[in-house]
């Protein structure tokens, strides 16, 4: 648009949008910087090492969930974990009869939201995989569950892991589920 011979902008206007294109790719240049900080930062730590071998959570979500939970020691379990991020079901009990309602979204909505989006991202590959995972999600998808429950629930799912790698400090094997 910029470099067209066209009259239809104002030199004016061409000026600003020159302004705002080079802003946009100086922008674009820091976050790469930040990107590659966070890349350099997952490597040299043990923690987000372990974090990023599990599917669905890469540099970003690694260094997210260890500047939020450390070791996760302040979670006796894992289903703690995804309470705290708002991934578990809400429970409304009157008269002894439990039910079970959408997700609570409650805590920490930046680490909720980076694991939703990383499930989502994992989730086609995974239901393929000859794992117990992929299983868990093939049964899942068979039995017409909605695939955005079926993402959040992997979501959960990927922060019980998260605590077991913290917690016992092992890496994910794809072959055997991490935590339940």
């Amino acid at each position: 648009m910029l470099a067209a011979e066209d009259t239809t902008l104002s030199p004016r206007l061409k000026q600003l949008v020159g302004e705002l294109r080079a802003e946009w790719h100086e922008l674009d240049t820091k976050v790469e910087a930040l990107n590659g900080e966070f890349v350099e930062l997952a490597r040299n730590d043990a923690a987000s090492r372990r974090l990023t071998s599990i599917p669905g959570i890469g540099t970003l979500n690694a260094t997210a969930l260890i500047a939020a939970v450390g070791d996760a020691s302040s979670f006796a379990k894992a289903r703690d974990l995804g309470a705290w991020l708002g991934l578990v079901r809400r429970q409304h009990t009157t008269g002894g009869k439990p039910r079970l309602l959408g997700i609570s979204k409650r805590g920490n909505t930046y680490l909720r939201t980076l694991l939703i989006h990383g499930a989502r991202a994992a989730l086609p590959s995974l239901a393929r995989s000859e794992t117990p995972l992929g299983r868990w999600l093939t049964g899942m998808i068979e039995r017409g569950v909605h695939r955005n429950a079926i993402v959040v629930a992997l979501a959960n799912k990927l922060a019980r892991i998260a605590w077991a790698a913290l917690r016992k400090e092992v890496s994910f094997e794809r072959g055997y589920p991490a935590a339940a």
